[in-house]
């Protein structure tokens, strides 16, 4: 069911189809409305701040980090067969992947897979969310704990949403982001078709901080890449339904049932269907 609304900029935006950004009367509460396909937005529109304006508090990664958000561009090694497609993916992350603190225990990745059903997709996902984990700790475990689940599928895709706890940890932007650019440009040169998540906004306004400037950094990795990347820190940091689902978690840190539902409509609605290249 789609709705229309005039925005600020005076453009007519279509929501339920797609919109960049989910506003306050979005409902995420219903988890078996079908995805459908539909015009993706521009990825300029939809975001009171603009989708791509500069951090005040965060440096600034070069000239074409303010550059729109790629859709997925596949390498040679990564491009679909006709017919049914035999694909393997991979979630990979820490708590916010594993789906902690979810009373359903969906999740964002359990309620991405169950929209991601499609006649011509025979799909096997795998979450491989660890809790605590730093973008040095899916470094070193992505390789081993994947292929292995990628053994024998004809398509292999990653899903990465990492640095959260680079942030928690002190580990310097640099590092987070070199670990970042390591695991995608391994992925990618092995014909391996990657996704990246951002981070999600926390109750801590010093945290935002830090959180923005690492979420600006990663998406400079992508554009630089070619490869997706969902903004999920603009979208959600002046959010009312995020923001009270933090405040009533029981840490303060992990979203429930309502929050994860936001999280997989931004990835659902920013660049999947592109990605997956499902008509």
């Amino acid at each position: 069911m789609s709705d229309t609304r005039a925005g600020d900029d005076g453009v007519t935006h279509e929501f339920g189809v797609g919109p960049a950004y989910p506003t306050a009367h979005t409902q995420f509460t219903n988890d078996t409305t079908p995805v459908t396909g539909g015009r993706r937005p521009h990825p300029d529109t939809g975001s009171p701040t603009g989708a791509h304006a500069t951090s005040p508090a965060g440096p600034t990664f070069g000239s074409d980090a303010t550059a729109p958000v790629p859709t997925f561009a596949p390498s040679p090694e990564s491009l679909v067969t006709e017919g049914v497609r035999d694909v393997g993916m991979a979630f990979v992350g820490a708590s916010l992947v594993a789906g902690y603190g979810d009373p359903k225990g969906l999740g964002w990745v359990g309620r991405v897979v169950a929209r991601t059903q499609h006649p011509d997709l025979d799909l096997t996902a795998y979450n491989l969310g660890v809790r605590g984990d730093t973008s040095g700790d899916v470094v070193a475990r992505w390789g081993a704990e994947c292929h292995p689940r990628w053994k024998g599928r004809a398509e292999r895709r990653l899903v990465l949403s990492v640095g959260a706890g680079d942030i928690t940890s002190g580990m310097t932007m640099a590092r987070s982001r070199l670990n970042l650019a390591n695991v995608v440009d391994e992925a990618t040169n092995a014909g391996i078709g990657v996704f990246v998540v951002g981070l999600a906004p926390t109750l801590d306004p010093e945290q935002n901080r830090r959180v923005e400037a690492l979420a600006e950094a990663q998406a400079d990795v992508c554009a630089r890449r070619g490869v997706t990347y969902v903004d999920c820190y603009r979208p959600l940091v002046g959010h009312d339904q995020w923001m009270a689902d933090l405040a009533a978690s029981p840490d303060r840190v992990h979203p429930g049932q309502a929050g994860y539902g936001l999280i997989a409509w931004l990835v659902l609605h920013n660049g999947w269907n592109d990605w997956l290249q499902l008509g």
